[in-house]
C-alpha cells in the first residue's frame, strides 16, 4: 500500500452517521468540543460555519463538504451573531432519524464522525489544520456528489446492509477529502508528511518505507532512489515533514510494531526481531521513545497477555 491507504489501515478508521439536521429561518447551532474527526455537507441550502480560533466563517453552500479535525468547538448557523442554541438541546428533539431545528427546513445537513486508533490518532490529526472546506464546484466534488447522495439515502433507509454502506461510504469519504487535501483543494498550505506525498521526490521516499518498513534503510539509499544528494534530500524532508527521514522511518516502524503488539501473541522479542532489532532491550528503548512506554506495559494496557 502506499502512505495514505498505509495509516488509514494503522488508525482503522471508521465513519458513522449522526441524524441529518433540517433547519431554517434564523438560527445558531453551538457544538461542543469532540474527539477525532467530525465531517458534514451540505444536502442544500447555505449556512455559515465558525470554528474556535479561527478568525473567518466558512460559508457553506449546498454540496460543500468539510472535515474539522482540531476538537475545537464550533458553531453552524444562518447568522452565527444570534445566541446559539447548545447542540444537545436541539438532538434530542430527533424524529425518524432527523433533527428539526428554526421555522423552515430549507437548510439540510449530513454529517458525523470518524472514529480513529487512539493510541495512533496524533499521526494523522497532528498533520491535519482545524478545517478541511471542499467546495461543491472543486475538481474532487464528481467523486464526493456520489459519495454524499448514497450516504444521504442510506441514511433515512432500512434497506438490507444499510449499515456496512455506511461505514464503507464515510471511508471513501474521508479517503476523498484527504486526497483533495493533498492536491491542493483546499487551497491551505501542506503540513507534516501529508505536505510531502505532493512532492515526487519525498513523497517517493516516503512510498518505499511505507513498502519496506522493516528494510534497514540508510540516508545515502534513500537519497540516491530518488535522485538527490544526501544533504538536499534530508534538508527537503526535514522542512516538509518536520522530523528527518530516520525519525520518520523509526515512527513510523513503532506504530507498525505497536499494532503487532496488540493484535498478536508474538513474545516483544520476536516482534522487536521483526523490525531489525537483535536486542529486546534496544527495541524497547525506542519503543519506548516514540509511544511513551516500553513493549510490555503497552501492551499490557491493551489487555493482551504478554508474550514469552
Amino acid at each position: 500500500m502506499e502512505p495514505l491507504s498505509d495509516v488509514l489501515s494503522l488508525l482503522n478508521a471508521h465513519g458513522t452517521l449522526s441524524v441529518r439536521l433540517a433547519a431554517g429561518g434564523n438560527w445558531c447551532i453551538q457544538f461542543p468540543a469532540y474527539d477525532s474527526i467530525r465531517f458534514g455537507t451540505l444536502v442544500e441550502g447555505a449556512c455559515w460555519l465558525q470554528v474556535d480560533g479561527m478568525p473567518q466563517p466558512v460559508r457553506l453552500q449546498a454540496g460543500d463538504c468539510y472535515l474539522l479535525a482540531s476538537g475545537r468547538p464550533y458553531k453552524l448557523g444562518s447568522d452565527l451573531a444570534l445566541k446559539a442554541t447548545d447542540m444537545h438541546e436541539v438532538y434530542a428533539r430527533v424524529s425518524e432519524r432527523v433533527v428539526y431545528h428554526g421555522d423552515r427546513q430549507d437548510v439540510q445537513v449530513v454529517g458525523g464522525r470518524f472514529g480513529l486508533d487512539a493510541a495512533n490518532a496524533a499521526f494523522l490529526l497532528d498533520t491535519l489544520p482545524p478545517l478541511i472546506h471542499l467546495r461543491a464546484d472543486s475538481d474532487q466534488a464528481d467523486t464526493l456528489a456520489w459519495v454524499l447522495k448514497r450516504l444521504a439515502a442510506e441514511q433515512l433507509a432500512d434497506s438490507a446492509g444499510s449499515a456496512a454502506m455506511v461505514v464503507h461510504l464515510t471511508h471513501i469519504m474521508l479517503l476523498q477529502m484527504l486526497r483533495a487535501y493533498v492536491d491542493g483543494g483546499d487551497g491551505e498550505p501542506l503540513t507534516g508528511w501529508l505536505a510531502a506525498l505532493s512532492d515526487a521526490q519525498i513523497g517517493a521516499a516516503l512510498g518505499m518505507m511505507h513498502a519496506e518498513p522493516k528494510r534497514r534503510w540508510i540516508l545515502p539509499e534513500l537519497a540516491g532512489e530518488v535522485a538527490m544528494s544526501r544533504s538536499a534530500f534530508a534538508l527537503r524532508f526535514k522542512t516538509l515533514v518536520g522530523i528527518s527521514p530516520l525519525d520518520y522511518l523509526l515512527r513510523w516502524r513503532m506504530r507498525l510494531a505497536g499494532r503487532a503488539l496488540a493484535t498478536s501473541k508474538a513474545s516483544v522479542s520476536l516482534i522487536g526481531l521483526a523490525y531489525g532489532y537483535e536486542s529486546e532491550s534496544a527495541f524497547s528503548n525506542a519503543f519506548k521513545r516514540v509511544m511513551g512506554r516500553p513493549p510490555r506495559e503497552y501492551r499490557m494496557e491493551l489487555g493482551r497477555a504478554p508474550g514469552a
